[in-house]
């Protein structure tokens, strides 16, 4: 992953290692930079993985419309698609993989991103036909950095964050579902990540007034809020099984508010 600051999976995941506290001015530094990253909803998933054998068909979810106008809402639901393929890829189901892939090229479409990413959906078929995982997640990783680039390159900068935490938002929501589901303490673990979503909320604060203007981007800081502290539990403790409940509500909430069409 490409970055300043690479908050990588096995940085802000790791069951056993206490997510790093970040300082003022790095933290500063990190939210101003362009190169601003946070865990691929990939390094989510991964790292739930490694603790336990997830059944992953378990979290896909309804299809989403892919007809919106507001230019946030699109980015913002493109990222939690891009989520959703790797679900499917972790499920190993080519035919959701080759869905989910269709939505994403429609909503890049929509938001007039280049040839290049649109080239990669032609790609996740063709990959997904093959059953080819490894190279699958890869691709979602590139189809991903290209659709950043694109908005880079049409002065869209702002609509990089929001793919950025339309996917964590839909990864968390995974994640957290499939443990409250199954829950074991060392699962429950993973899900601390304060560092994470200070950055989001910093980043979000960041954007030009306009798009914070936005009717939906406008009431994202104050759920961002509510599930920071959800997520902020001492190094030593363990969420309850109530605890990842009311942390999966939240996300499924915002992910309901971030689809629904206006």
């Amino acid at each position: 992953m490409i970055g300043t600051l690479a908050l990588t999976g096995a940085h802000a995941w790791a069951v056993d290692t206490a997510v790093p506290q970040l300082s003022p001015e790095t933290l500063a530094q990190a939210v101003t930079a362009d190169t601003f990253t946070v865990p691929t909803p990939g390094e989510l998933l991964a790292a739930l993985n490694k603790v336990g054998k997830p059944n992953w068909q378990a979290q896909y979810r309804a299809p989403i419309p892919t007809a919106y106008t507001s230019r946030p809402q699109i980015a913002l639901n493109l990222g939690g698609l891009i989520a959703d393929g790797y679900i499917a890829v972790e499920a190993e189901d080519s035919q959701q993989v080759k869905n989910i892939g269709k939505d994403i090229m429609t909503l890049a479409k929509t938001l007039g991103i280049s040839e290049n990413v649109l080239r990669r959906g032609k790609s996740i078929e063709d990959f997904a036909e093959n059953n080819e995982w490894s190279t699958l997640k890869e691709e979602l990783e590139a189809t991903q950095n290209e659709v950043k680039l694109a908005m880079d390159e049409q002065h869209d900068e702002e609509l990089t964050t929001l793919v950025t935490l339309g996917g964590w938002i839909r990864g968390t929501e995974a994640v957290s579902g499939w443990i409250e589901n199954n829950y074991t303490e060392p699962e429950a673990k993973l899900l601390r990540q304060p560092a994470i979503v200070a950055l989001l909320r910093a980043k979000l604060a960041g954007l030009p007034p306009k798009t914070q203007a936005d009717d939906l981007v406008k009431g994202l800081d104050s759920r961002l809020k509510s599930i920071q502290e959800m997520v902020s539990f001492a190094s030593g403790q363990t969420p309850t099984q109530a605890d990842v409940k009311k942390l999966n509500d939240a996300a499924a909430d915002m992910i309901l508010t971030i689809t629904s069409k206006k």
